[in-house]
């Protein structure tokens, strides 16, 4: 599962060909042992996270939405996509 980005103790990571179960474009959160899925566009669909890292995870989204939704195009078709720095 590759990396997107880490932040804070939190990493985001992706992967390939992962549209069935969700059927909606996300990425998969770990912070300590904590692990969430989380849509794009912010909505925790499951796990769960601390709700200052959610609140951080839905802020890095939001800044980073064009990215993430083409890195989730490269992911679901398979092909490789690039890092998102955790900086706006």
């Amino acid at each position: 599962m590759p990396e997107l980005s880490r932040f804070f103790g939190i990493v985001i990571k992706m992967i390939y060909m992962d549209d069935e179960k969700h059927h909606k474009p996300h990425v998969h959160v770990y912070y300590g042992e904590y692990k969430a899925s989380v849509a794009i566009d912010g909505e925790l669909l499951a796990g769960s996270l601390p709700a200052k890292q959610l609140r951080m995870v839905s802020g890095w989204l939001a800044l980073h939405e064009d990215e993430l939704y083409r890195a989730w195009n490269h992911a679901v078709a398979g092909m490789p996509f690039d890092k998102i720095s955790p900086l706006a």
